[in-house]
């Protein structure tokens, strides 16, 4: 697979899709934004949240609630035809070497090398002020993968990467609360 043209599709669908968000939803006060992918690496997806959207959450959750991208309300909204497109392509790759000896170790690659390329999708994103520019202010950025845990130091290293705002330091100090 060409992971650069991978990597200019995911940012061309990113860009769409907060896009749409900020024309359908920019008036509730959009906060964040989110590629995640799944264990299998047969998926990328966006995910938005906005500020209105979490007034009526429970207190005691309503710092996971904020930063759990699974959780926002305009989970997988946005650029829908371009992410089925890119869905495809990714099931299509995953088909072709299943049934090679080599596999493992071949989609291990792969699965890094696609997690790699939707963090370098955000991390340019956040360095052109692309959400900046749209909605005059930084927002949290995260990428995340269903059904799967990061070692802590890796996710830790993302969001330090992928944000520097009041959010990277409220998301760290929300980790330190986690059970080790």
């Amino acid at each position: 697979m060409d992971f650069e043209m991978l990597k200019q599709q995911i940012e061309e669908a990113a860009k769409k899709a907060f896009l749409e968000m900020f024309e359908k939803h920019g008036a509730e006060n959009i906060y964040s934004f989110a590629l995640y992918s799944d264990e299998g690496a047969m998926t990328v997806c966006p995910s938005s949240n906005t500020l209105e959207t979490l007034k009526n959450i429970d207190k005691d959750d309503a710092v996971y609630y904020k930063f759990e991208p699974a959780e926002w309300t305009y989970e997988m909204k946005g650029a829908d035809q371009e992410f089925n497109e890119i869905c495809d392509h990714l099931r299509a790759e995953l088909e072709k070497y299943e049934d090679e000896g080599e596999y493992e170790e071949w989609f291990q690659e792969f699965q890094t090398r696609l997690y790699t390329s939707c963090i370098e999708v955000l991390e340019k994103l956040k360095n052109e002020n692309f959400f900046k520019n749209i909605i005059g202010k930084d927002i949290f950025l995260i990428f995340t993968v269903s059904d799967y845990e990061f070692e802590k130091q890796d996710l830790k290293n993302i969001i330090i990467r992928l944000n520097d705002n009041e959010h990277k330091s409220e998301y760290l100090d929300w980790m330190e609360t986690w059970g080790n």
